[in-house]
């Protein structure tokens, strides 16, 4: 929170870490959803992705304008998830210093080769590849979620993140059925 009683987050705060953060983990959802679209056309994946692509794209927009009244900037010079340790201690036990690599900023984005694979991919094969992709990013973005509702000092972020933890757990519990259906592991 700002110093002077003011109940607004601050920069270097987990609440304003996470809204960056989950911003753009939600964008990187969003455009595995849309390229799955593209490239199956079975119905049940399509539904997925479409509920990934409303769902997170409106929950990245909430994310985008609490920045906006906050009055703080939607990028930051830090690494993504700094945050997550600033003098609190979660970094390290909850998740490790995360090294990009190949346009993978934070743990469960994909990589970009995995992006073009995903791209180049068409029926069974593209909807087995965005099934793991987007489970993977999920875990990541559950971990992140979770610290957020501990660490975060407004209750609507909290909110947020909790249920964001809900709702991806609910859609990988859906997941791991429709891979199996599929012929493949989660």
């Amino acid at each position: 929170m700002r110093p002077g009683g003011d109940d607004t987050p601050s920069e270097g705060s987990a609440d304003v870490g996470f809204a960056r953060d989950m911003a753009i983990h939600h964008q990187q959802a969003v455009e595995l959803s849309f390229i799955v679209r593209d490239r199956t056309d079975d119905e049940d994946v399509r539904r997925l992705a479409y509920d990934v692509i409303n769902t997170q794209a409106n929950q990245r927009g909430m994310l985008l304008g609490w920045l906006e009244a906050w009055d703080v900037p939607k990028s930051s010079q830090k690494p993504p998830m700094a945050w997550m340790d600033e003098g609190h201690g979660h970094g390290s036990m909850s998740m490790p210093m995360y090294e990009a690599h190949d346009g993978s900023l934070m743990p469960g984005m994909s990589t970009n080769t995995q992006m073009n694979q995903l791209r180049k991919a068409k029926g069974k094969a593209a909807e087995v590849l965005y099934l793991r992709l987007l489970t993977a990013h999920h875990k990541g973005g559950i971990e992140m979620s979770e610290t957020a509702a501990d660490m975060a000092g407004d209750a609507k972020v909290r909110r947020l993140a909790e249920s964001m933890v809900q709702g991806q757990e609910s859609e990988m519990k859906l997941m791991v059925d429709m891979l199996a259906e599929r012929g493949a592991a989660a």
